[in-house]
């Protein structure tokens, strides 16, 4: 049964989120984008990937988290020559009992920073996405549970591709989201460039802690979906679908929605080979109640699930041959859907 709006809950929960983003505000100029898909990420309880070109305050939005947060933090170089074990820990000799026993790697810590999370193969990435999924390591014989709350924030250079390793679907998908940095507006350039020639870095608060990330997540779920707009969340991500890929038993090939024109159904059979799994249309939902509280409300707008999908979704569109050669894009695909679907 879905819990009730609880509007005090949702705005003393946005209350707490305005004083986490003045919190980085003091260190960290603009990137509005950063900030709020950490927090997403971490009131879902999900992970997020970070893509953009060098330079634009990831590792740093990362660690000032964590510092506000209060939480451990574990920053991990990824590399073509790393090893699983290097992340996740191994097995050492103890002299003194004569055993075996697991000593853990950096991957125990509340927050993960994977950097450049694509420079390493696929074995390291395996070893990665058990802890994004299972929450646990295995050493050995042993599984061993991760701290809680554990969130992985990876990036990874979109202009880069030698040494490189495409990150599985399979593990793109266990990502709740995928946040474009972009570059700074030039009076926000010129404001980082003052503050660093003139200031030493401020020092932030502690604000957030394991409590206080539990009530967030309990607002969360008290924030009132209603069903059309839940059914819209739905209707966004299957419009990603190629028609004539449809093999569940209880649906025909070639079907369509009600709501879908017959244009955007023909321009997505020739841009997208493969749409977005089930899973996209659980974090869309769940994404769009953050949306809603991290402005205060205990309901959600058409336009928190609007807003919520490009990062959604960007990530799990698999374009066609054909897209590439028209040179279009996952963010012009879901900008089509978008702007085709008519609101609840």
């Amino acid at each position: 049964m879905e819990s009730k709006p609880d509007t005090g809950l949702a705005l003393e929960a946005g209350a707490l989120c305005g004083r986490v983003r003045a919190e980085m505000a003091k260190r960290i100029v603009g990137k509005d984008e950063i900030v709020r898909g950490i927090l997403m990420g971490v009131i879902a309880g999900g992970h997020v990937l970070l893509e953009g070109v060098p330079g634009l305050a990831k590792t740093l939005a990362a660690k000032t988290f964590a510092e506000i947060a209060g939480l451990d933090f574990g920053r991990i170089q990824f590399t073509p020559d790393l090893l699983p074990a290097d992340i996740t820990g191994s097995m050492i000799y103890e002299q003194a009992t004569g055993r075996f026993v697991p000593r853990r790697g950096p991957v125990f810590a509340n927050i993960i920073l994977a950097d450049e999370v694509n420079r390493a193969p696929a074995k390291v990435q395996s070893a990665l996405l058990e802890a994004m999924e299972e929450r646990q390591v295995t050493i050995g014989d042993a599984s061993l549970p991760l701290p809680e709350p554990f969130f992985v924030l990876a990036t990874q250079n979109p202009i880069e591709h030698e040494g490189t390793y495409p990150l599985p679907e399979a593990q793109l998908d266990r990502f709740l989201v995928k946040v474009r940095a972009t570059y700074p507006s030039q009076s926000e350039e010129e404001r980082i460039v003052r503050r660093i020639g003139a200031e030493k870095p401020e020092a932030v608060s502690r604000v957030l802690g394991a409590g206080e990330i539990a009530r967030l997540r309990a607002a969360a779920e008290s924030v009132r979906v209603d069903d059309a707009l839940a059914a819209y969340a739905v209707r966004i991500v299957r419009a990603t679908r190629p028609r004539g890929r449809v093999t569940s038993a209880g649906a025909a090939a070639g079907e369509a929605s009600s709501h879908e024109s017959a244009d955007l159904a023909r321009d997505i059979s020739r841009w997208v080979e493969y749409g977005a799994s089930p899973r996209a249309s659980i974090h869309l939902f769940r994404c769009a109640r953050i949306s809603a509280l991290l402005d205060g409300r205990s309901y959600v707008l058409p336009e928190d699930v609007k807003s919520a999908a490009p990062d959604v979704l960007r990530h799990r569109v698999v374009l066609s041959y054909e897209a590439e050669a028209e040179g279009v894009g996952a963010e012009a695909v879901i900008a089509r859907v978008l702007s085709s679907l008519t609101l609840p």
